[in-house]
Order: structure tokens, then C-alpha cells, then sequence
């Protein structure tokens, strides 16, 4: 797949989910919540990160706010540089707009956490496949992020998308990271077996 099929296939992709109407969004997310809540790698999970949706990227705010609530540890993703950290969450909380106009924690009174302190990731996908690539916005800032993580350390990563966003086949990059499942409004996928804490 080529470079311009990329860009066409996320142009195509996004502007499907940015049609679906409030309502559908809404539902979309707490269709996602159910799927999530019955995962026990994330009832045992402490230390969560979470993303604050934007561009009709499915939303992961239902789990992020009944988690936080909750006493588990959310973290949002924070850009830095060109790559993200993740700072902790805490519902109510004042958040700043970063340059993609993205709400995030401020960077003072922050607590952060270093990726491999986490114990999983939920990201968004512009599209995804049966065998866990993940086709992202383009920037690079989770697999900048993420890719020099050891893989026996490494965060469960869990790719949130709405269904229609699965692919038949996405091309792999030397530097893209692999996803360990996918939760989407209809479904939850597991790519690959690992030791679930």
C-alpha cells in the first residue's frame, strides 16, 4: 500500500466517523464501555491511559470517568516535543488545549507516568486489522512513544475504533507498533496472547 493510499484511506475513514450524528456517538461509546468492562485485564488494571476523543474517534470517556470515580490511576496522553507522556486525570479537573486543540492535563501539578509504568494503553485508530496493525492520524507520536518500550515491560495496547474502521489488510513499518487488541462498539478482538497481569 503506498504512502498516497494511506492518506486516501485515512481521509476516507475519518471523514465516515466525523458523519455519525451526537447520538450515535454517544451510543458508540457506551456500547464500548460494556465491552470494556467485561475485560479482566482491565478490572485488574491500576494504572490506566486513556485519550480525550476528537474527530469522531470513538470515545473512551464513559470508562475513563466510571474508572477515575472508581480510585484507578487515569492518565491522559500529553504531547511533548514529538512524542506524548502521560499525565494523571482527575475528573474535573482544569485541562489546557494543545496544539491539535486536544484537551490535556496541565503540566504542573501533574503527576506523569513513564509508559512502562502503565499498565495498559487504550489509543485510537483511524483503522485497524485482524492481525493488530494500526493505522494512526500520521504524526507518529504513539509509535515514537512506545517504540523503544521492552516488549516483556511493555503496557497492554488496546486500539479503540468504531467497527466499519476494520480494514482487510494494513501494510507494517519497521517502526510501527503492534496492537495487543481491539475494542470496538461491536467487538473485542485479541491479536495475540501475552501474560495478562
Amino acid at each position: 500500500m503506498t504512502t498516497t493510499r494511506k492518506q486516501e484511506l485515512r481521509q476516507e475513514l475519518r471523514a465516515r466517523r466525523r458523519q455519525l450524528s451526537t447520538a450515535q456517538q454517544r451510543q458508540a461509546s457506551a456500547r464500548l464501555d460494556t465491552r470494556l468492562r467485561q475485560q479482566p485485564c482491565l478490572r485488574a488494571a491500576h494504572h490506566i491511559a486513556f485519550y480525550i476523543a476528537s474527530d469522531g474517534e470513538l470515545s473512551p470517556r464513559p470508562t475513563l470517568l466510571r474508572l477515575a470515580r472508581q480510585g484507578r490511576q487515569c492518565f491522559l496522553p500529553c504531547i511533548s516535543g514529538q512524542r506524548l507522556e502521560f499525565r494523571r486525570y482527575r475528573p474535573g479537573q482544569t485541562m489546557k488545549r494543545n496544539l491539535f486543540n486536544i484537551p490535556e492535563p496541565p503540566a504542573r501539578r501533574s503527576l506523569r507516568r513513564h509508559p512502562q509504568q502503565l499498565d495498559v494503553i487504550l489509543l485510537p485508530l483511524v483503522g485497524f486489522d485482524a492481525k493488530g496493525n494500526r493505522l494512526g492520524m500520521g504524526g507518529g507520536f504513539y509509535d515514537r512513544t512506545l517504540g523503544g518500550l521492552k516488549q516483556k515491560r511493555r503496557p497492554l495496547l488496546i486500539g479503540l475504533a468504531h467497527e466499519f474502521q476494520r480494514l482487510n489488510q494494513l501494510p507494517v513499518q519497521s517502526w510501527d507498533i503492534p496492537l495487543d487488541a481491539i475494542a470496538t462498539d461491536k467487538g473485542f478482538y485479541w491479536i495475540k496472547r501475552r501474560q495478562r497481569r
